[in-house]
């Protein structure tokens, strides 16, 4: 087995003890990525290895700083990093070198990591591909002619490649659980406000979005969300971490699962998406869990009336200088100018309808998870599709209707911040993997992820099927 095929917490472990250093973790990984990266384009802005090595051997014998002391990480390139070239995937900043870490990326440097390059995301972290006129398209390691998701697709397609340990992303609409599922990786995004922002922007308005933690295990996942997670004085509705590596044990036995599938055919879904789901929850059943299919709790098209208008509102006043400014303008994406232009005409009356919408389905979800421990969807509703494409037009004869109603599955999670979790579920017919979202009430993190480490124990689809590159 080669070092790259390790955990990040097996890497950890043997660099505490000694047994390993940083310095042959590191060239391991700088190794596979001159190998793959080409194909796969996962990681970007790439340092001088020659550097990167010399930050590794200065590890070596270096009193241990945290839990990715010495470890290989790519920092997605939403988040800015200190000297190392941020782009936002936007051509806008192609050259742009940050003076100063985000709050994520700081805390991954105490914990000793060191950083390699970035990983690719669609322009500005907009629509569920990550593909963008500075570095072009991420591809599916499982398959090089399809997308690896986004928008942490870099990360997620490094993570699957075995050229990172494991991964930091962010989640607003599926940018986590989304390439997870299409990767056959973890993705977890947390309760909002554990990984609190950084103090810049409206946080008290923008409660939409969080970073969160990828791996290849559940353990991964908890470790990197001790370092991550933690209160930030500067912003508000932080979240006090727990030691959630600590707690992964106990297993799904007499705990209750709710299946939301389709949302009663609200969200179309490719053949076999359900069905591989239903087969997840099944060995589920085997391993103790209760499962219970669940008629739709709350009408979706409310859901997504409340969803469009506060993204909108959201890009709008971020990014509005970029479609006011023709030259700005001439840059980006069109559906970024989309977002904007539907958030410049919104009115209060609708903003605020919006608001409570979102605040009538968290009621409505607290009284779910009066009886349930989980709620459960899958975590896309396409199978990972051609890499050309901008995005999927259609699902089994349903037009899509804008650049990302074809990931509307993940909506109920993201509107009211819930904890979840995307695990691996497997593999379809064209030998293209998929993955289901395990959600909990608002502080279940550690419940989802003691569900996602029982899941993880008795099926290990990272382990037992990685890509062939």
């Amino acid at each position: 087995m080669s070092l790259t095929d390790l955990s990040a917490s097996d890497l950890s472990r043997l660099v505490a003890a000694r047994k390993l250093a940083p310095s042959e973790i590191m060239a391991a990984h700088l190794e596979r990525i001159a190998a793959v990266n080409g194909a796969v384009n996962a990681l970007v802005s790439l340092r001088d290895p020659d550097e990167v090595m010399a930050e590794a051997r200065a590890l070596d014998d270096a009193p241990r700083r945290g839990w990715l002391h010495g470890l290989p990480v790519a920092v997605k390139d939403l988040v800015a990093t200190r000297g190392l070239r941020t782009t936002y995937g936007s051509p806008l900043f192609a050259d742009f070198l940050p003076e100063a870490d985000d709050l994520v990326a700081a805390r991954m440097r105490a914990a000793g990591a060191v950083f390699v390059g970035k990983s690719n995301v669609p322009e500005w972290g907009q629509g569920s591909h990550s593909y963008n006129p500075v570095f072009g398209v991420t591809r599916n390691p499982y398959d090089l002619s399809r997308s690896a998701g986004g928008s942490s697709g870099g990360a997620a397609a490094a993570l699957a490649a075995r050229m990172v340990p494991v991964a930091d992303g962010s989640d607003m609409m599926g940018s986590l659980r989304n390439p997870a599922a299409f990767c056959n990786v973890y993705g977890f995004r947390p309760s909002w406000g554990l990984v609190p922002a950084d103090a810049v922007g409206d946080t008290y308005l923008n409660t939409l979005a969080t970073e969160g933690p990828m791996g290849r295990t559940v353990e991964d996942v908890a470790r990197f969300l001790e370092v991550l997670a933690g209160e930030n004085p500067e912003v508000p509705f932080c979240r006090t971490a727990e030691p959630y590596a600590d707690r992964l044990g106990g297993g799904v036995k007499g705990l209750r699962i709710g299946w939301l599938g389709d949302w009663g055919g609200a969200y179309a879904m490719e053949p076999g998406i359900l069905e591989i789901c239903r087969s997840a929850l099944g060995q589920l059943e085997e391993m103790g869990a209760v499962v219970e299919e669940v008629v739709p709790p709350f009408p979706a098209e409310k859901l997504w009336l409340a969803w469009v208008a506060l993204r909108a509102m959201l890009n709008a006043g971020a990014k509005r200088a970029f479609a006011l400014d023709p030259a700005k303008r001439a840059k980006t994406k069109p559906e970024t100018i989309w977002e904007i232009e539907q958030g410049m005409g919104l009115s209060a009356e609708a903003v605020y309808e919006a608001s409570v919408i979102r605040s009538r389905w968290h009621a409505r979800a607290a009284k779910l998870f009066e009886t349930f421990d989980a709620l459960v969807l899958p975590s896309a509703q396409v199978w990972p599709f051609p890499a050309e494409w901008d995005w999927p037009k259609e699902i089994a004869g349903r037009t899509m209707d804008t650049y990302h109603r074809w990931m509307e599955v993940v909506i109920p999670v993201s509107l009211i911040g819930l904890s979840a979790l995307s695990v691996p579920v497997g593999f379809g017919a064209q030998g293209l993997p998929m993955g289901m979202q395990i959600a909990g009430r608002v502080g279940a993190d550690a419940l989802v992820l003691r569900i996602g480490q029982a899941w993880h124990e008795a099926t290990d689809w990272p382990g037992k099927r990685p890509p062939v590159l």
